[in-house]
């Protein structure tokens, strides 16, 4: 395990990354097959099941995030949960402590409305209008990005890495490199 600084902390947020939100909202979607046809349905029919009591809660685990996760504790990061908390559901800030608490009891959790002033050498996350911002704020940080469909093609920066399930060793490499480099 190399030497990291005390400062080697590594972000990761919840949904898409270590929770399966698109795996849930696909399976209550398909509860309600016929609608929300158009894109405005759909977003409605997105709020009204992540508004449901327990969605947020009773979320999966999402096993390419724990992949990388195990990384990131085997070479020695202080881990952070790093989640955005939804503005118009509030109920939905304390159902994602509830499932830190049962699935990364051990990791201290923030809940920010904007990730790019939360400090971290490497951020894992799933969303570019959230990667992206904060790259800009921490230049010389990482990012690694579990891939999904909305990700593809947005991972063009010579500081994110995406992983595919396949790659844990560059992502590992990758990680390391990014402590090295703050030294």
């Amino acid at each position: 395990m190399p030497d990291v600084p005390n400062d080697a902390i590594c972000l990761f947020d919840l949904d898409g990354t270590l929770a399966d939100y698109d795996g849930a909202m696909r399976r209550e979607f398909d509860k309600l097959t016929g609608v929300g046809g158009d894109a405005k349905g759909r977003e409605a029919l997105r709020r009204l099941i992540s508004h449901q009591p327990g969605f947020w809660r009773n979320l999966p685990p999402y096993k390419p995030g724990f992949n990388i996760l195990r990384v990131a504790r085997a070479l020695g990061f202080e881990c952070h949960v790093l989640t955005k908390g939804p503005r118009a559901y509030s109920p939905a800030w304390a159902e994602k402590l509830d499932w830190c608490r049962t699935h990364v009891p051990d990791l201290n959790i923030t809940i920010s409305q904007k990730k790019s002033l939360v400090y971290g050498k490497v951020l894992v996350d799933d969303w570019p209008g959230y990667y992206k911002p904060w790259l800009q704020v921490r230049p010389r940080g990482l990012v690694v990005v579990p891939a999904h469909a909305w990700n593809d093609g947005e991972c063009d920066h010579p500081n994110i890495v995406r992983y595919d399930g396949t790659n844990t060793a560059e992502v590992r490499r990758r990680m390391i490199a990014a402590v090295e480099s703050a030294r």
